[in-house]
């Protein structure tokens, strides 16, 4: 299982970074192979956009930054994908929307025909989201709406076809007590196992060949 976790924090140090640091960590002793995308440290080309770097109708990332490419295919190679961020201005921060708008392509992970509903290119994948914030739970959804969850959630990732498993929240985190952080570094970590265990599950066995090929007198042995 490849796993793909992208931390949506313009800053270094965070909680949300603990958080992720958590996650990726239990997925890896789960089993996982684990790769974690820091947009607080990955260089990212901020020069004018062009109307061809918001598409890759081919599939192809031979136009795109190389940056943006190699971004590109972290997120196909990723069988579960999770996005951790903070409530900023009701939904998340600039930099998880550039990421989002530079690598999450019609071509790449969505691709419009006739009709008005597009064909979900990452279909059979999965997703959580984790979001920190310094409002109540109540607050961001009845003042905000969740709106952070509709964005990211629906309108970004579930369009494209993945299958969200959770969405977990840890609210007024500028107001937790070092005991209570500690509790929610644990659930992050428990999330992390849940998911490769879960995955790992309903993933099915290969079936095996019905007669065995005969060996090719150049094949090399495994190690």
């Amino acid at each position: 299982m490849h796993v793909l976790v992208v931390v949506g924090h313009p800053l270094t140090g965070s909680f949300t970074h603990a958080l992720a640091q958590a996650y990726a960590e239990a997925a890896t002793a789960a089993g996982a192979h684990v790769r974690v995308l820091d947009l607080a440290t990955t260089p990212f080309p901020h020069d004018p956009v062009s109307r061809t770097d918001l598409a890759a109708h081919d599939g192809s990332t031979d136009h795109l930054d190389p940056a943006v490419a190699a971004m590109v295919e972290q997120v196909r190679a990723a069988d579960h994908l999770v996005v951790l961020h903070p409530q900023w201005w009701g939904t998340y921060p600039a930099v998880l929307k550039a990421f989002l708008d530079r690598v999450m392509l019609p071509g790449v992970a969505f691709r419009y025909g006739d009709g008005h509903l597009p064909r979900r290119l990452m279909r059979g994948r999965t997703a959580r989201t984790l979001m920190t914030m310094d409002s109540p739970r109540a607050w961001n959804l009845l003042a905000y709406r969740d709106a952070a969850g509709a964005s990211l959630g629906r309108a970004t990732l579930a369009f494209c076809g993945y299958r969200l498993v959770g969405r977990t929240t840890f609210p007024a985190v500028r107001f937790s007590s070092p005991e209570r952080r500690a509790r929610w570094l644990a659930q992050a970590a428990r999330l992390g196992h849940r998911d490769v265990a879960s995955r790992s599950r309903r993933a099915p066995a290969p079936s095996p060949p019905a007669t065995a090929p005969a060996p090719s007198r150049d094949a090399v042995p495994s190690p």
